[in-house]
């Protein structure tokens, strides 16, 4: 028996999709199954367009599939992953959370596992925050928040985020050592998640 974790982010040039890759194979390595998802695009195609590189990542991740709300009912733990917009959740991923009112009432969220990851521009452009506001709906939801914290060199070696792996897009795409981090991410989130469970193996 194993856990089950749902991978739900939001990515428009590619740095938030590979982190969430990234972390959904940090969670099968330690044993989850696993579903990777995407929240709908809501930007039109006027505004995709102007970025090649926002048009080039839309088109190449048609096939991932999107994200519904029968993910969090499935899953025993989430990772929630979005782009900074102003130092805040983009509002493709806040729309997808702002739906979950009806699970929140049934209890669907509470007492499971859940953490966040995201990426800005800059070191500084709002990474904390955004992973901050998204810790404030799993607060909300009665989640157990589960942030790496400095548990793990990987943490150390990929800037030093204590509450979730953050990437500066203006470096380029993640490197190795954020991947690491994103992977040690999933792993944690899936140990956690089996001890709640009463599945711990360590």
């Amino acid at each position: 028996m194993s856990v089950k974790v749902a991978v739900i982010y939001y990515s428009a040039t590619g740095s938030v999709h590979q982190l969430a890759q990234a972390l959904a194979e940090g969670a099968e390595k330690a044993g989850a199954e696993v579903r990777l998802r995407r929240v709908p695009e809501l930007a039109p195609d006027a505004a995709i367009d102007a970025n090649p590189a926002w048009r080039a990542h839309v088109d190449a991740t048609g096939d991932v599939e999107v994200a519904t709300l029968e993910d969090l009912e499935w899953a025993d733990a989430y990772a929630l992953g979005s782009p900074t917009r102003f130092g805040n959740v983009s509002a493709q991923l806040k729309q997808y959370v702002d739906t979950t009112g009806g699970l929140w009432q049934r209890g669907v969220m509470a007492d499971k596992p859940a953490t966040a990851f995201t990426s800005a521009h800059n070191v500084h452009g709002g990474n904390e925050s955004t992973l901050l506001a998204l810790y404030n709906t799993f607060h909300h939801w009665g989640s157990v928040i589960v942030s790496p914290g400095f548990t793990d060199p990987a943490v150390y070696a990929a800037g030093g985020n204590p509450y979730g792996t953050a990437h500066p897009g203006a470096n380029g795409t993640p490197g190795e050592e954020v991947l690491a981090a994103a992977r040690y991410q999933g792993e944690r989130l899936t140990r956690i998640a089996k001890r709640l469970k009463g599945l711990a193996d360590d």
